[in-house]
């Protein structure tokens, strides 16, 4: 317990430290915007091959692809429902923000610094979050809502196929799947950056720290805050009583809490959202599912 305790707590002071370093402007949020290119370009595929490089294809972790897209789906009809009522901008940016997992800039670094056995398991996962992140929702949001975007099945495959973190996920698992092994030099060579990953992801998060919340944007944070993490711990408890591993149960509970993605940040933007109200939004969901990753992985060792 304690050591899961310090790992957190170091997470959680490598973000207060990038925050107070922009509250005094020794750096900017623009800083953070080079260490975003950083770690999609750099460390994040160093920390995919280091932690795939010994993988072993299983069904089961085929099935997270599966579970990823299916769960996702769920995630933007259940944002749909709950706002049925709303206009459609409203809509738009709740089923934006209330779906996808932010896995390559929050959960992959946690679970590198917590449990690195786990890496596969959510990689596997990413993969279907992906296709989802960079188009599918974007497709089931313009079946459902009348928005000033128009899905493109070029776009999305295009933006999949530009993203260097989903082409290794692609290359490790096209290797590990022939069973081939890469190189002790390239293995030995990517370690350093990979074990960069943890440390830059958690200082970026606290350059776009923001917490200035409109006026009026309560009540549609709560909603939102109850979409994602009061279903959450919901689908936590139907978790626990499936009949898989316990690994499994504690990957699936972590992305039960997992933050809001950088790809709904994004297109809740290009919809109307305000841009304070999502700013803010996704910092204290980053806050949120720090406390929360860190109770279930205390509760489930």
């Amino acid at each position: 317990m304690q050591q899961v305790l310090l790992q957190s707590g170091s997470l959680f002071g490598i973000i207060i430290l990038g925050y107070l370093l922009k509250r005094w402007r020794i750096l900017t949020k623009k800083d953070g915007d080079v260490l975003s290119r950083m770690i999609v370009y750099v460390t994040l595929p160093a920390a995919i091959i280091v932690n795939l490089s010994d993988l072993q294809i299983q069904n089961q972790l085929l099935l997270f692809i599966v579970v990823a897209l299916i769960w996702s789906i769920f995630q933007v009809l259940l944002a749909y429902f709950t706002t049925f009522k709303e206009e459609n901008k409203q809509k738009a940016t709740m089923m934006y923000l209330g779906s996808g997992f932010n896995i390559g800039n929050f959960l992959v670094p946690f679970i590198q610094n917590i449990q690195p056995a786990f890496v596969p398991m959510i990689s596997m996962f990413d993969i279907g979050n992906s296709i989802m992140l960079t188009g599918g929702t974007q497709a089931v949001v313009d079946t459902l809502v009348a928005t000033n975007q128009r899905f493109s099945f070029r776009n999305m495959l295009r933006q999949l196929l530009s993203s260097i973190p989903f082409m290794c996920y692609l290359i490790m698992f096209g290797l590990r799947y022939f069973q081939v092994s890469l190189p002790s030099f390239i293995h030995t060579f990517f370690v350093p950056l990979a074990n960069a990953n943890v440390f830059l992801s958690m200082f970026m998060i606290g350059l776009y720290l923001d917490f200035s919340l409109p006026k009026g944007g309560f009540k549609a944070l709560v909603k939102l805050f109850s979409l994602r993490y009061l279903v959450g711990f919901l689908l936590i408890f139907v978790i626990h009583i499936l009949p898989i591993s316990m690994p499994e149960k504690m990957v699936l509970s972590l992305l039960c809490v997992s933050p809001i993605p950088l790809f709904g940040v994004m297109n809740a933007v290009i919809v109307g959202a305000k841009e304070g109200y999502v700013g803010f939004a996704s910092s204290l969901s980053f806050l949120f599912s720090l406390v929360f990753m860190t109770l279930i992985v205390l509760v489930m060792n």
